[in-house]
């Protein structure tokens, strides 16, 4: 088992940037490959990022590349997504995820049902 605890949402103004942290408990958390992923009302969980166990490979949703960024510190057992430029249509509750490295690195890291552990979420709400 793996424990995913999310931290850092909160209300932001558009422009403006957040922090989210994601702290694993549990299996070594260096054996798997994480994700971001977020939800709002009455959607599918969207995928937002994806980094390999080692932290060499990351990779991003359209809609995140080059505003956000993903990076873990597996001697602190920790993922992060460093957001940036936030728009209103970033508002959503954000979920990290754990699943194989397998999973991470190819297009499979894409569907959210691939994931064997997930945290509980943390808001984002970006207001303009």
């Amino acid at each position: 088992q793996v424990q995913l605890v999310e931290s850092g949402g909160g209300l932001v103004q558009a422009g403006g940037s957040l922090r989210l942290s994601c702290a694993a408990s549990g299996r070594t958390f260096s054996n798997y490959g994480m994700a971001w992923f977020r939800q709002t009302p009455g959607k599918e969980r969207e995928f937002v990022a994806a980094i390999s166990w080692s932290g060499r490979s990351t990779f991003y949703a359209d809609s995140a590349k080059g505003r956000f960024a993903i990076s873990r510190d597996n001697a602190k057992n920790t993922v992060y997504l460093q957001m940036n430029s936030l728009k209103r249509e970033d508002t959503a509750v954000y979920y990290c995820a754990a699943a194989r490295d397998i999973v991470v690195t190819n297009t499979r890291r894409e569907r959210a049902y691939e994931y064997d552990y997930w945290g509980q979420g943390t808001q984002v709400t970006v207001s303009s």
